[in-house]
C-alpha cells in the first residue's frame, strides 16, 4: 500500500489502491491541469512555483513552463504530487530531477495517472525502491498508458525474459514504453531468430532495441551471410549494436596497424563475432605481445580471433611460454597451428601440450604456473 496525503477533500474516494490485476482501461488523465484561465498569471505563478519548491533560476523555470505548457494558478494540485512522491520515499534531490525532466506530472491525478502504475510493478515483484529508481531514472514513464503500453510491453518482454523481465525494467525502465522495443522485437521474430537468442540479446543489450536502424543491421549481418536463425547471427548482431560507427571504424583501423586487410577483418567476424567487442587498448596489448615479443604473425590470430578476448596475464603469456618451449625443442611442427593451444579449454590443454610430453611435463608445468603466477602479480604491482 502507498502513503498517501490526506488534507484533500476531493481524494476521500482515493485512499485506497488495489492491485493491478487485470486489463480493463481505467480513466483517462490528462496530464495539463485543467482550467478556464490560461493567462500570464497562471503560468507566472507556476513559474514562481518552480523557483520556490526547487530552487530553479527564473529562467530555467519560465522555459520549462513554456517549453511545457505549464499552468496552474493554486498550489494544490502540485503539492498534492509532490507530497505524494516524498510520501513514498523520494528525496527532495530526486524530485528536483524528475520535474525538471517531466514538469507536467505537477498537473496530474497522482491517483490516476501514478498509482495503477506502481502496483502494478509491486505486483510484478518490484519493491519500493526498485520503482522510486525507475521513476528516478526515467520518469517519463509516468507519462504513458499503463494499459497500451505499459502492460502489452512487459508481457511482450515477459515471453523471452520470464523471472528477469522486471529487473530488465528496473535497470533500463524505458524499454518499457519506447515504441521501438516491441517493433523490434518482433522484427527478430519474423525473420526466424530463436526466443533463445532474442532472450541473450534482450539481456546483453536491452537499451540497442530502441534504435530505429535494426532493418538496416540485419540486412547488413544477411548480406555477410549470417543465418538468423543461428546463434552467431545473435552475436553478430550483438556486437553490431554494442559498437558504434566510429568505435567500430576505430577498431578496424587497429586490426589494419597489425597487417589486417578488409577481408581478414570480415572473415574474422564471421567465424566469431565477438572479437568485434575488444578495446582498441586490448586488440594493441595481445597484438603486440604475439608480433613483437614473440615473433609471430599477426594473420594467424585472423583464423582464430577470439584468441584476442582472452587473459593476456592468465592465458596468452602463460600458453605461449610453453608453445615456444616446445618448437624449440622440435617437438611441435612449425607449420602447426600458432593459435589452436590458446583457444583449448584447460584441461585438454594440459593434456595435449605439457602431460604428453612425458620427459618435459614436470618442467613444462612450472614453467607454465610460474609464468601464470609472474604475469598476474606484474599486472597488480602495474595496479
Amino acid at each position: 500500500m502507498f502513503n498517501t496525503p490526506t488534507p484533500y477533500l476531493y481524494l476521500k474516494n482515493h485512499l485506497t489502491f488495489p492491485l493491478i490485476i487485470h486489463h480493463s482501461p481505467s480513466p483517462s488523465c490528462s496530464l495539463h491541469f485543467s482550467t478556464n484561465n490560461t493567462s500570464d498569471s497562471t503560468t507566472s505563478f507556476a513559474v514562481s512555483y518552480l523557483i520556490n519548491n526547487f530552487n530553479f533560476t527564473p529562467q530555467y523555470a519560465s522555459k520549462l513552463c513554456s517549453t511545457y505548457e505549464i499552468r496552474f494558478q493554486t498550489s494544490e494540485k502540485p503539492d498534492l504530487v509532490l507530497n505524494f512522491f516524498r510520501n513514498n520515499g523520494f528525496s527532495e534531490t530526486q524530485l528536483c530531477s524528475i520535474i525538471s525532466k517531466a514538469p507536467r506530472l505537477l498537473t496530474c491525478d497522482p491517483f490516476i495517472r501514478v498509482v495503477p502504475k506502481f502496483e502494478f510493478f509491486l505486483s510484478k515483484g518490484a519493491s519500493k525502491s526498485d520503482i522510486v529508481s525507475m521513476v528516478s531514472k526515467y520518469p517519463r514513464l509516468l507519462y504513458s498508458s499503463l494499459e497500451n503500453h505499459i502492460v502489452p510491453t512487459y508481457e511482450l518482454l515477459y515471453r523471452f525474459l520470464q523471472s528477469h523481465t522486471i529487473a530488465c525494467a528496473i535497470y533500463y525502465p524505458k524499454i518499457l514504453i519506447d515504441y521501438r522495443v516491441p517493433r523490434n522485437i518482433r522484427l527478430l521474430i519474423e525473420i526466424g531468430v530463436p526466443n533463445p537468442n532474442i532472450a541473450t540479446l534482450l539481456q546483453k543489450q536491452c537499451r540497442a532495441f530502441i534504435i530505429p536502424n535494426m532493418p538496416m543491421l540485419i540486412e547488413e549481418l544477411k548480406n555477410l551471410g549470417f543465418n538468423p536463425s543461428e546463434k552467431t547471427f545473435a552475436r553478430a548482431l550483438e556486437a553490431k549494436l554494442s559498437v558504434n560507427n566510429t568505435l567500430w571504424k576505430k577498431k578496424v583501423d587497429a586490426f589494419k596497424k597489425w597487417g589486417w586487410s578488409d577481408e581478414d577483418i570480415v572473415e574474422g567476424f564471421r567465424k566469431h563475432p565477438h572479437y568485434m567487442l575488444t578495446s582498441i587498448k586490448k586488440i594493441n596489448l595481445v597484438m603486440n605481445f604475439w608480433v613483437n615479443q614473440l615473433g609471430w604473425d599477426a594473420l594467424a590470430i585472423a583464423k582464430i580471433p577470439r584468441v584476442i578476448e582472452y587473459s593476456l596475464e592468465r592465458r596468452i603469456i602463460p600458453r605461449a611460454e610453453v608453445v615456444q618451449f616446445l618448437l624449440k625443442k622440435g617437438l611441435r611442427k612449425k607449420n602447426a597451428s600458432l593459435t589452436l593451444p590458446f583457444v583449448l579449454p584447460e584441461k585438454l590443454f594440459l593434456d595435449k601440450y605439457i602431460k604428453r610430453y612425458k620427459e618435459e611435463s614436470s618442467y613444462l608445468l612450472k614453467l607454465y604456473e610460474e609464468k601464470r603466477t609472474l604475469s598476474l602479480k606484474d599486472k597488480t604491482d602495474m595496479s
